[in-house]
């Protein structure tokens, strides 16, 4: 008898690829590439029974090194339906990380794209079997002959029945701000709880429409372009380059999207330049006039009132005339929701977009959740907070605020840490969350900081950097980074970097020669616009919050390098050693010429992009 709902994502790709077989169910930008459901279903066969008569069965680990591609998809679904573990690693990951990676997980194949083969092979990990896309490279066998070795005879249809709901489908190594990744275990339980939890808040539909473009080793992709599509039957697009995700959302109109805060700020300072920036008289007019009309329900949004009738009467025809044609131009015309998660975001930036007539949802979870934790709906959710708890899942607060966490969503644990595992998860299963987070009278939670990171001033005040961090960044878009320090401190002060991806553009509008970290650190009118972000952003901060001196360090922070995680997290302890000279001579009586002094007051603050 068959159950109402598939025990095994293995049992949902297969009740869902025969909805409508001839759908695209994966493509790329301008349809390049594209594949139906009865394609896919037919790849996912044959890439099982070529795993199979490798050697690989259930129990077994495969490591996955791509970009984001339509390949990937028949790859993955294909180790899932032979029982393996299949879990993707961050393509930056040097030699030795990936040798500490696969090591942990116990792998038995990887299959990469050729460009990581020789990055693999210096890993120094003995790997009986490597699997490389393109083919052609000594000691490696191709994807297509791994596939025409499949047995005739392979018995599909009891293998992927053989599959059991408490085996481990994926892992996922947590980029970690101090130490080894963690490589969390979740298992098909948990990610098919996870994919119902989470429809039951966020209407999906088969056939919606979304992008895989952050890495697929994270997982939010994993989950909002993998695993909801093999319960729910979305289409998915594959940006192979994150940096095309603005042609590509034109290109697809997406109906359902996802991004991480910084995505959402710079989309917003785009916005903010294009209407700053526009030639003809007449079309900057009625846009200024829209984004004003947008302002006024960003913020009675922010103050969760209403909006008078005049203002809804005044904001349908602005959104009728120029807002919905902007939604257009962004590819976001067609969004019935989008998410923001994995850092916090500033609720001016949903604000301001909210206002444009795109609903953004902040999110809250992590990779011991199996993803998403809470969510609210945009029609119902308030500003400022991450939702209300996924149903299915308790929580309580300790009595050091930290917030706890149980039910069917925590995962199985750390792959060979019993340890660790055990500092997470307590004995009644409640998972150790780090984060300090309160709910309110209707069970919204609000995010204020980690436990560990929390600012404690020499007066013995609380503060979140993060939050600091954020309202600063919202009010300066070339800003990249930024660590606020304050710790035992008189006041808070912050070390600075750039943006790499804004830097360039920078440097070409005003003129610059020089567009290295460096040489615009050492740009006073640069640095003056940086100074009067920081004081605008201020205003918005308790005065003991406030950001007294900063300074604009000559380097960019790279995505899994010394200072930042692949993620973009902080790692607050190696920044606070690797920089304690600059950090001091903040702190100093005269701090010299390095150190900005932030006036308390903003003066002439005009946003840049």
């Amino acid at each position: 008898m068959t159950s109402p709902v598939p025990t095994t994502l293995c049992e949902a790709f297969q009740r869902t690829a025969v909805i409508a077989p001839e759908a695209i169910a994966l493509r790329t930008p301008g349809d390049r590439q594209s594949i139906t459901w009865k394609d896919y279903s037919t790849d996912v066969e044959k890439v099982a029974a070529g795993l199979s008569a490798r050697g690989i069965g259930r129990g077994d680990t495969v490591a996955i090194m791509m970009s984001n591609r339509v390949e990937f998809y028949p790859v993955e679904v294909g180790a899932q339906h032979v029982g393996a573990t299949s879990f993707s690693v961050y393509n930056t990951l040097a030699p030795e990380q990936l040798s500490y990676v696969f090591t942990n997980a116990g792998i038995c194949m990887v299959i990469c794209e050729a460009q990581f083969a020789e990055r693999i092979h210096s890993s120094g990990v003995a790997l009986e079997q490597i699997v490389v896309l393109e083919g052609g490279i000594d000691g490696t066998t191709s994807l297509e002959e791994l596939v025409a070795g499949g047995n005739p005879d392979f018995d599909f249809d009891s293998t992927w029945r053989s599959v059991q709901p408490d085996d481990v489908a994926t892992l996922v190594y947590t980029s970690g701000t101090t130490g080894n990744p963690k490589g969390v275990e979740s298992t098909h339980a948990n990610l098919l709880t996870e994919a119902f939890a989470f429809e039951s808040v966020f209407d999906i539909e088969f056939g919606d429409k979304i992008t895989s473009f952050m890495p697929t080793a994270h997982i939010a992709d994993r989950f909002t372009a993998l695993y909801l599509q093999e319960v729910f039957g979305t289409q998915i697009t594959s940006v192979a380059d994150p940096k095309q995700i603005a042609p590509a959302l034109s290109d697809l109109r997406p109906t359902i999207w996802g991004a991480v805060p910084r995505v959402w700020e710079k989309l917003k300072a785009a916005i903010e330049f294009s209407v700053a920036s526009e030639q003809d008289a007449a079309k900057k007019q009625a846009l200024t006039w829209a984004l004003s009309v947008a302002a006024q329900l960003s913020a009675a949004k922010l103050a969760g009132e209403p909006l008078a009738a005049e203002q809804q009467a005044e904001w349908a025809r602005a959104d009728e005339l120029v807002l919905s044609k902007l939604r257009a131009k962004l590819g976001l015309d067609r969004l019935r929701w989008a998410l923001s998660g994995a850092a916090p975001i500033p609720p001016e930036t949903l604000g301001f977009f909210a206002g444009l007539g795109i609903p953004i949802a902040e999110i809250w979870g992590m990779s011991e959740l199996s993803c998403v934790a809470s969510a609210s709906h945009p029609k119902e959710t308030k500003l400022g907070t991450v939702g209300r708890l996924l149903p299915g899942m308790e929580s309580k607060i300790a009595a050091d605020g930290e917030f706890l966490v149980r039910g069917p969503l925590v995962m199985k644990g750390y792959r060979k840490d019993v340890a660790k595992t055990a500092e997470a998860i307590d004995p009644d299963g409640w998972l150790h969350t780090g984060d300090i987070i309160t709910k309110d009278e209707d069970g919204f939670l609000r995010v204020i900081d980690r436990k560990k990171e929390l600012i404690i001033n020499a007066a013995g005040k609380n503060m979140s950097p993060a939050n600091i961090e954020n309202t600063i960044k919202a009010a300066t878009p070339l800003i990249g980074a930024m660590a606020a320090v304050g710790n035992g401190r008189p006041y808070n002060t912050a070390l600075i970097v750039l943006d790499a991806e804004a830097a360039p553009a920078y440097a070409a509008k005003h003129g610059l020669a020089d567009a290295s970290a460096k040489g615009l650190a050492a740009d006073p009118e640069l640095v003056a616009q940086i100074k009067a972000g920081v004081a605008a952003g201020n205003q918005k901060l308790a005065r003991v919050e406030q950001i007294r001196r900063f300074t604009l360090l000559p380097t960019f922070w790279e995505p899994g390098g010394d200072e930042v995680t692949l993620t973009m997290k902080l790692r607050r302890k190696v920044i606070e050693t690797q920089y304690q000279a600059e950090i001091d001579r903040m702190y100093e009586e005269t701090p010299g010429a390095t150190v900005c002094e932030v006036n308390r007051e903003p003066a002439g603050f005009d946003a840049i992009a």
